[in-house]
């Protein structure tokens, strides 16, 4: 199974892998947002401001190639002219696995000064020719798809597992806009949430009037738009806001780096800021996929860190000649931090390939760590 399996899990990676290529669009500087609606007739609208996939005729199928980007596995890449990218996702198959596990979806592009419209069906069969509409000075793809009922367990969409992930997605790119709106029917007990979360410096939630007066008007209805200004900062922030601790410093230290070298590109974001929690939270990504199972990067990190904090201690003679060094896990306590690599070629491992295993991020990390955190100290 192409999205690891036909419960909960598989059905909203379908999501993700749509909204994946919107935030490629949105990283490459080409969309200033997403909007992502669960559709009262079950079916999931994604719609971006970006290029729009392209509809040349493909250089080797004879195809438009918004018709091969649906319809041929691993047909990702980089199409036409201006280096339109199709992200893989986490599986490395994009929307042509969405199409083949859905009974409609119906595309939509704005490209060209045109919108131009293709359907497929029945496992991502052309439903005709695609098809040029009305003029348009607009650009952007809107993609509508609803899964099969054949295949997976269930094709009820949870709101709140969606939330979540979006605004962790929204934490990971800093300044990307992604809006989730729910057109379902909700039981009268269930609470309409309708606001902009995330929106300036300190990422705090803002409530605006606009969606407020609407969601009075149509009560069924709820919405949520997440946009983070200064990314994992943010985030570091808002994790330690649900904590009742004390900060042992007040800014939340924040870098970045980047090397190329073979070919291949790696850069790392990290934020991070001690509590006065007595555990840890350390929280890492890989092309921005939740690493639930650790891996290279924080191992990286981690090595790095114990290092750099006792030779600083040994240097300030906190610690004496004759004491031992302090452990890692006496180093970490209270920390909070996020850690947020790319790499050209990730490798995932461990049961639910959440857990990277690029040997190169481990060193790449530890670097950046010691020379950014280095001057910290």
């Amino acid at each position: 199974m192409y999205i690891g399996s036909t419960g909960p899990r598989g059905l909203h990676h379908l999501v993700y892998e749509v909204v994946d290529n919107s935030v490629d669009e949105a990283l490459a500087g080409y969309a200033t947002g997403i909007d992502v609606t669960l559709q009262a007739d079950g079916g999931v609208r994604v719609a971006d401001d970006g290029r729009g996939i392209p509809v040349d005729l493909h250089p080797t199928e004879g195809r438009p190639t918004v018709e091969v980007v649906m319809t041929i596995l691993h047909a990702g890449g980089k199409f036409g002219g201006g280096g339109y990218a199709v992200s893989g996702g986490l599986h490395g198959v994009g929307i042509s696995v969405v199409n083949a596990l859905s009974r409609r979806v119906d595309t939509e592009v704005r490209r060209q000064g045109h919108v131009w419209r293709m359907s497929f069906a029945e496992g991502g069969v052309p439903q005709g020719e695609l098809v040029k509409g009305e003029a348009t000075d607009a650009t952007g793809t809107v993609q509508t798809f609803y899964p099969d009922a054949e295949i997976f367990d269930s094709i009820e969409f949870d709101y709140e597992t969606l939330r979540a992930r979006f605004q962790q997605m929204a934490f990971l790119n800093r300044g990307l806009r992604i809006t989730l709106t729910d057109e379902r029917v909700q039981e009268s007990n269930e609470v309409v949430d309708d606001e902009i979360a995330g929106e300036g410096a300190a990422g705090e939630d803002v409530a605006e009037n606009g969606l407020a007066e609407e969601a009075e008007q149509e009560p069924q209805r709820r919405s949520v738009t997440y946009l983070y200004e200064n990314g994992l900062l943010d985030y570091v922030q808002h994790l330690n806001s649900a904590k009742k601790v004390e900060y042992v410093h007040d800014d939340v230290i924040a870098f970045e780096a980047e090397d190329v070298s073979d070919g291949r590109s790696m850069a790392v974001e990290v934020a991070m800021q001690w509590t006065s929690a007595y555990s840890e939270s350390v929280h890492t990504y890989a092309n921005k996929i939740n690493t639930h199972e650790g891996g290279t990067h924080e191992e990286g990190f981690r090595a790095a860190l114990t290092s750099l904090v006792n030779r600083y201690a040994r240097e300030k003679e906190i610690l004496k000649p004759k004491e031992d060094n302090l452990t890692g896990e006496d180093i970490r306590e209270g920390l909070t931090a996020v850690i947020s690599v790319k790499l050209s070629e990730p490798q995932f491992e461990g049961q639910t390939k959440t857990k990277l295993g690029n040997s190169e991020a481990r060193g790449f990390v530890s670097n950046a760590v010691t020379d950014n955190l280095g001057a910290w100290f």
